[in-house]
């Protein structure tokens, strides 16, 4: 009985070329998914950092509001609050006086906003609260 052999070479090269270039593939989306989480994981943070130092604004308006509700307080200009990043708080207040019959009230309408990096960027983040508060007169 005569052996014959036959040349089989090459078909275990592709098969490694190909499964290597699956586990590069596999890693490199890995990695790009690794990335997106913790950019949106910091996002979100900021976020949260932005809500807060919005409602700080809002405090010291509903704090700054007269008992008797003559005068819308004055904000100051745009403050800077400071969570790990520096957050600029801008507060506005708008007066609203009625009168029904015999009961006369003031309604104020606040808005207090935080904002941090130049709009347009992927650091930019901004959040606003709003509040109104009746007083009687």
């Amino acid at each position: 009985m005569k052996h014959t052999r036959t040349n089989q070479s090459g078909f275990a090269a592709i098969a490694a070329i190909v499964v290597l270039t699956v586990l590069a593939g596999m890693g490199a989306f890995m990695v790009s998914f690794s990335n997106t989480q913790q950019l949106s994981s910091a996002r979100d943070m900021q976020s949260t950092r932005a809500y807060w130092a919005a409602r700080a604004g809002m405090d010291w308006a509903v704090g700054a509001i007269t008992l008797d509700g003559t005068v819308c307080p004055t904000p100051p200009a745009p403050f800077t609050i400071d969570t790990g990043s520096s957050f600029t708080v801008t507060v506005t207040c708008t007066q609203h006086k009625y009168v029904e019959g015999s009961d006369a009230l003031t309604i104020f309408t606040l808005e207090s906003q935080a904002t941090t990096g130049a709009v347009g960027t992927i650091g930019y983040v901004e959040r606003s609260v709003s509040a109104s508060i009746e007083v009687p007169m």
